[in-house]
């Protein structure tokens, strides 16, 4: 996967979030249009029991991580190798954390797999991770399926190549029952854009200036289904949130590491979570309204 850090690129059964995002608007079950597309998909989805996340106060792991994957340009160059060579060390280490998730018990994962700023890259390292992406959801989905994975993406899909949209389309339909958590791949994804859409999506729905607030906006991002991040980890370094879930990050709590993304292991997701055990969580109240999550 590319680094989204300059300029790169949301998981589990339908969920409500926990927080200040708590009990969001989500889709009804039955007939669901994506938006966004030029060849639209309709899907039925059937209803789910929706698993209540446990207050920050309960849990000592967060529900909802999302990973700022980056260097993995760096990393590759250190060995003398092309960035492709980076991208595809890069997916290993997304399935490792994937696993270590499941391990740990953290039901959301989000991943920054490629942003809408990525188009930017030259044009032979862009084909070289579309393939790479098609490569990966073919090999990868029937063990993320068999695992109970429900596989969601958020982004911009009219922009990716057809086939791309096809296994999307299909990855998303056949796990939509699936309850034992969610892997949300941002994929063609920019926060702003995310919003510039919901805009847009409100606007064509009708509603009116006075009717519309934070619940209203939320209802028209990409997944307003899935919680809010608890925890937002970057790697190789990059102080920066570089366009990543804008909107749902408003409380997340964010961690840093040196270590570049092929390299990231459960061992490093460890040492993040423990770093976000230590945290008291404030979302806009007083010190003492504080919740620690420790």
């Amino acid at each position: 996967m590319p680094a989204p850090g300059r300029g790169g690129v949301r998981a589990a059964p339908v969920l409500r979030g926990h927080g200040p995002g708590a009990g969001r608007w989500r889709p009804d079950a039955g007939t669901v249009r994506r938006r966004g597309e030029k060849d639209t998909v309709v899907m039925t989805v059937q209803p789910l029991p929706i698993p209540q996340p446990p207050g920050p106060q309960v849990g000592k792991v967060p529900y909802h991580v999302a990973i700022i994957m980056d260097g993995n340009g760096r990393w590759a160059r250190l060995r003398r190798r092309p960035h492709t060579f980076g991208h595809r060390a890069g997916v290993h280490a997304i399935k490792r954390v994937m696993y270590g998730c499941e391990e740990l018990g953290i039901k959301v994962l989000s991943v920054y797999a490629f942003s809408t700023e990525n188009w930017s890259r030259p044009r032979a390292e862009v084909r070289a991770l579309m393939r790479l992406f098609h490569e990966t959801l073919r090999r990868e989905f029937d063990e993320l399926n068999a695992r109970g994975i429900r596989v969601v993406v958020s982004g911009r899909r009219s922009e990716l190549p057809a086939g791309i949209r096809r296994q999307i389309a299909e990855a998303e339909e056949r796990t939509a029952a699936n309850a034992n958590g969610v892997l949300n791949v941002c994929l063609n994804y920019g926060g702003r854009a995310e919003l510039v859409d919901a805009v847009r999506s409100l606007i064509a729905s009708g509603v009116r200036p006075e009717e519309v607030d934070e619940r209203t906006l939320s209802a028209h991002l990409y997944h307003p289904e899935l919680p809010d991040p608890d925890l937002i980890i970057r790697t190789a370094g990059e102080c920066r949130i570089s366009n990543f879930l804008l909107w749902q990050s408003a409380y997340a709590e964010i961690h840093v590491t040196e270590t570049l993304w092929p390299d990231f292991d459960v061992e490093d997701l460890k040492r993040a979570i423990a770093d976000y055990q230590r945290r008291v969580r404030r979302f806009g109240g007083r010190p003492e309204e504080a919740v620690s999550v420790g």
